[in-house]
Formats: structure tokens, C-alpha cells, sequence
């Protein structure tokens, strides 16, 4: 009993400091964001998942691992709301850093700030994602790696539908800024791409983890 209550008071500790450090993160990129409207757009998706969250977490608690992706893909995301996804300077940043241009050395002619989110949400949900299910739903084995897979899958086609949506009722500058296509027709196929390939390889992973972890505790036992 005492440990569990010690295990308890670890995880809220953790989760306490990596609130802190997103809180922290989020007011300093609040300040004077490049498009006010679109961090706004931006961080509306954000403050749903706060609330709820802030609602079901005692319910259904995510371990250490998942809140540390979760919170690593949040502030991310934090970046490209403040700059909009499109304009992020990594690549001045770069520069700046290894005197050096990214997107000179790989041929890129646009920003890949947004295909680098996309990509990110499918390797780092994926597995927060999982565990979420597992606690709701009782499945197993193929299931237990399909249905997370093929939700990152889903969601990534509901959110390019919402930017849609979004830039045809706002329109105008804010518009743009929102659907981030910078002129690639097939801008959202590309995103929706990248959002699998990331959640394949988080599938990989942890399905190569769990097994590895199995055969190590069946020669620890043997």
C-alpha cells in the first residue's frame, strides 16, 4: 500500500512538472504570436484536449511514457502556433547554429515545419493513444495495434477537413495562414502521409519493445 501511494505521488510530481514546463512554455508563446487569429485557430484543439484531459486523467491515468509524449508533441506544437506552421524559421535556426542551411542541403524549396508536426503526432500518439484504448477497451494483439493506428489515420483525414473547412469560412490572410499549403496542391495528402508513417514506425516500436520485454522476463523466470 505504501508504495502504491509512493508510485502515486511520483507520477502526480511528474505530471505537475511537465504541466509547469508547458504552462511556462505556452505563455511565453502567447506573447505577441505572429497571427493572433490563427494561434487562436491553432490552440483550439489544445484547449479541448486540456479540459478533457483535466477530466478523465484520475479516471484513466496515463503512464510516465505517454505524458512525456504527449507533452513533447504540445509544445511542438506551441512553435508552429506561434510562428504558424508555415513561417517556423528552423531553418534560420539551423543556420544560425551550424552555419549551415537545411533546406539547401536537402533541396527543400518550402517549409517542413508542418510535415514535421504530422509526423510527429503519428510517432508520438500512437502509443498514448494505445494505452488509452487498452484501458477502455478489453482487446488484445492485433486489435490492440490496428485500432490506434488506424484512429491516427482518421483523425489526421478529420483534422485536414477541418483546416478545409476553416479556411473557406474565415478565407483571407488568416485563412492561408491556417491551411499552410504553401501552394502544394497536395499539401493534405502529404500530411495525412506523414501522420502514418509516423504512427507505422511508433506500431514497429512498440510492438518490437513489448516482445523483447516478454522474452527478457521469460529468461529471467527461467
Amino acid at each position: 500500500m505504501k508504495n502504491k501511494t509512493s508510485i502515486t505521488i511520483n507520477h502526480s510530481k511528474y505530471l505537475l512538472f511537465l504541466s509547469l514546463i508547458f504552462f511556462i512554455e505556452f505563455l511565453i508563446l502567447a506573447i505577441e504570436p505572429y497571427n493572433r487569429q490563427d494561434w487562436l485557430l491553432e490552440n483550439v484543439l489544445v484547449f479541448i484536449f486540456i479540459i478533457s484531459f483535466t477530466l478523465t486523467y484520475k479516471r484513466y491515468p496515463l503512464s510516465k511514457t505517454s505524458l512525456t509524449l504527449i507533452f513533447i508533441f504540445l509544445c511542438l506544437h506551441e512553435i508552429g502556433a506561434h510562428y504558424t506552421y508555415a513561417k517556423v524559421p528552423y531553418d534560420l535556426w539551423i543556420e544560425n547554429t551550424f552555419n549551415s542551411s537545411l533546406n539547401h542541403l536537402l533541396g527543400w524549396e518550402r517549409n517542413h515545419f508542418d510535415r514535421l508536426a504530422h509526423f510527429l503526432y503519428g510517432l508520438l500518439i500512437f502509443y498514448p493513444l494505445r494505452e488509452i484504448i487498452l484501458k477502455l477497451i478489453n482487446i488484445q494483439k492485433f486489435w490492440g495495434y490496428f485500432i490506434p493506428l488506424n484512429i491516427i489515420i482518421s483523425t489526421s483525414v478529420i483534422f485536414e477537413l477541418f483546416e478545409w473547412a476553416a479556411a473557406e469560412i474565415f478565407g483571407g490572410e488568416l485563412g492561408i495562414a491556417y491551411l499552410g499549403t504553401q501552394g502544394d496542391v497536395w499539401d493534405a495528402h502529404k500530411d495525412m502521409l506523414m501522420s502514418l508513417v509516423g504512427a507505422s514506425i511508433a506500431l514497429c516500436l512498440t510492438l518490437l519493445i513489448k516482445r523483447f520485454s516478454v522474452k527478457n522476463n521469460n529468461n529471467t523466470t527461467s
